[in-house]
């Protein structure tokens, strides 16, 4: 089904991603302006994955960089210039765009570019929920042999603006993209990892960005506990925020929150929410989703958490979204669990079965 997006849509999106986004993702006042400017200038559509042949080119739209920085700055026209640098490199033309992930400025990567070039973006992302590292959104192309990857990137203030393309190795040249993201002050704009469509569909998250916009139609209604009910999930816990910790490290958010719950409730985070400990035992583990709500209802980046905050702790089970192969892949976890300190990967058992 092919579609044209709509004002309708922009809400939505925006929120239902920013539940997605667990922590990270984006921030939802950004979101919206960047939709809404999709909209004022052109035509996005989104067209569902049979739409396609399965040889088809798509690449990738995405953000990279940490949330909390102090200085950043990506623009629409940092979005269009990493597609212009990414374009450039292909031996082939592509014809869709899709998303790596849900945010709330990340579910709606693409549609200015789609208002922009005519290209259209897939109701697909690389991942159902937003994640920390390249490597969990690049659909376990780190495994493809011979695989090599293009990305363009552009982003920052003028006295801090960057721009390139890269080529190579999948972890050389994500990490070449987010070394070019602390440069630019916190952020840049991507586009990046050209593949087939049919592959896209076998290793990513087909549907949900129609999943997004029912889940952020869902909250508009219900608010937090209209969104858990959704997800299969619940309201775990409430409290005001008594200790709060993050620094960047590596062009990443990595941090800590404690509530003043009896649960002595902790979050710890690598941009996204990474784990949920209530009472000194685990309650839930990345990529089991983990949202914070300020005490209005709504929702609250890890980088927005602040001493003094009263705020509410959303966990749905990883088995109620709609995720990534590269979920399931143990190696992509140790890189974020050597930052934060601490072990949560699904277990072994877990990885077996998938």
């Amino acid at each position: 089904m092919k579609r044209q997006l709509t004002h309708e849509d922009i809400h939505a999106a925006v929120y239902g991603g920013a539940v997605l986004g667990g922590g990270g993702g984006g921030f939802v006042e950004r979101g919206l302006r960047t939709a809404e400017l999709a909209l004022q200038v052109g035509t996005p559509e989104l067209w569902t994955v049979d739409e396609f042949a399965a040889d088809d080119l798509t690449a990738t739209v995405a953000l990279v960089g940490a949330p909390a920085a102090p200085d950043p700055q990506v623009l629409p026209t940092h979005l269009l210039r990493a597609l212009e640098l990414l374009r450039r490199e292909l031996p082939g033309p592509l014809v869709a765009l899709h998303t790596n992930e849900n945010g709330a400025e990340t579910t709606i990567n693409g549609w200015f570019h789609s208002a922009m070039t005519g290209l259209p973006v897939i109701d697909l992302a690389c991942n159902g929920r937003a994640h920390p590292s390249s490597q969990m959104g690049a659909m376990g192309l780190h495994a493809r042999d011979g695989y090599r990857s293009y990305q363009g990137y552009a982003g920052g203030k003028p006295y801090a603006y960057v721009e390139g393309s890269v080529t190579g190795g999948l972890d050389a040249t994500s990490n070449v993209v987010r070394r070019a993201s602390i440069e630019a002050g916190g952020w840049v704009g991507v586009a990046r990892n050209p593949v087939e469509v049919g592959y896209a569909v076998r290793h990513g998250a087909p549907g949900t960005i129609s999943f997004a916009i029912e889940l952020g139609a869902r909250f508009l209604a219900d608010g937090p506990a209209g969104a858990a009910e959704y997800l299969g999930g619940e309201i775990a816990a409430t409290g005001t925020v008594r200790e709060y910790r993050c620094e960047q490290r590596e062009g990443l958010d990595v941090g800590v929150a404690v509530l003043d719950d009896a649960d002595g409730t902790m979050l710890h985070f690598v941009n996204e929410y990474m784990a949920l400990d209530l009472a000194g035992g685990r309650r839930a583990s990345f990529p089991d989703l983990i949202t914070t709500f300020d005490e209005a209802g709504q929702p609250l980046a890890s980088a927005d958490v602040e001493v003094g905050k009263r705020i509410s702790v959303l966990v749905a089970p990883a088995e109620n979204l709609q995720l990534s192969t590269t979920m399931y892949m143990p190696e992509v976890y140790a890189p974020v669990e050597a930052l934060l300190g601490i072990e949560f990967a699904p277990a072994a058992k877990v990885l077996a079965d998938v």
